[in-house]
């Protein structure tokens, strides 16, 4: 039997959920596609009925696609660490991983008459959100850092404009922080992200002094002020843990 050429997100969807379940055939072209890989098997019970099961080469490629993830989430959260600690020492208040109700406007439809909603509430997850520290809350400057390891990941948010008006409904500005790929290239430039966005390239110091990596500006995001931040966010601030800075970090081994 010959392989994929390429296994996609359905066909390791479909996989795990048949390892998961009793295996009933569902007789459509992703199950097709896998038993002619020879990724399932087709199995007949006493009363005739099919059933489906991973083979061996099955399992072997859902441990290699588990493995695959988990490295594509490691790079993830180490680019979002860097981003959070340059946050705070470049003196700000950092977050990682809220999760925070924004509003923004409602799409809308030319053959809907009078009367729709000029916008709607959605939940917005930003990679990095920070402040700066500061008891003005005009002065706040709030930052969304959206970061991206993989250059799918990057086009199928890009190809989302509802999620990108949640981030620029939540902060002054909205970068997006492009890592690098297994060859060491930038999965993406600043021409891929709108103008709205601004991009920050991640770079490897080529320095043996210095040889950890930095966040390079390709495209500045603009700013908007922000005179005043809704209260939910406020307590959504207030309920969560800020990163750690580095100095906390080394004080907390003293």
């Amino acid at each position: 039997m010959s392989p994929l050429p390429q296994l996609t997100r359905v066909h390791t969807r479909r996989l795990r959920e048949i390892y998961r379940s009793a295996g009933w055939p569902c007789q459509d072209l992703v199950e097709v596609e896998l038993l002619a890989a020879g990724l399932l098997e087709r199995h007949t019970n006493n009363s005739g009925h099919t059933w489906l099961r991973v083979s061996d080469a099955g399992l072997q490629q859902l441990a290699l696609t588990l493995a695959q993830n988990r490295a594509v989430r490691s790079d993830h959260e180490a680019l979002v660490d860097i981003v959070a600690r340059e946050m705070a020492r470049a003196g700000r208040i950092a977050w990682r991983g809220l999760s925070l109700r924004t509003q923004i406007p409602a799409p809308t439809d030319p053959g809907s008459g009078e009367g729709e909603p000029a916008s709607r509430w959605v939940m917005a997850q930003p990679d990095v959100f920070s402040i700066r520290q500061t008891s003005v809350e005009a002065y706040a400057e709030p930052l969304v850092h959206e970061i991206k390891v993989r250059r799918a990941d990057l086009l199928s948010d890009l190809r989302q404009p509802g999620k990108r008006a949640a981030y620029l409904s939540l902060g002054g500005a909205c970068w997006y922080v492009l890592g690098l790929d297994r060859q060491g290239r930038n999965i993406g430039t600043a021409d891929d992200v709108p103008p709205e966005c601004g991009v920050l390239l991640l770079q490897q110091n080529r320095s043996e002094q210095r040889p950890e990596h930095r966040l390079e500006v390709a495209r500045p995001a603009p700013q908007r002020r922000v005179e005043r931040l809704p209260f939910s966010l406020w307590m959504a601030l207030a309920k969560a843990t800020p990163a750690a800075a580095a100095d906390d970090e080394a004080q907390g081994r003293l």
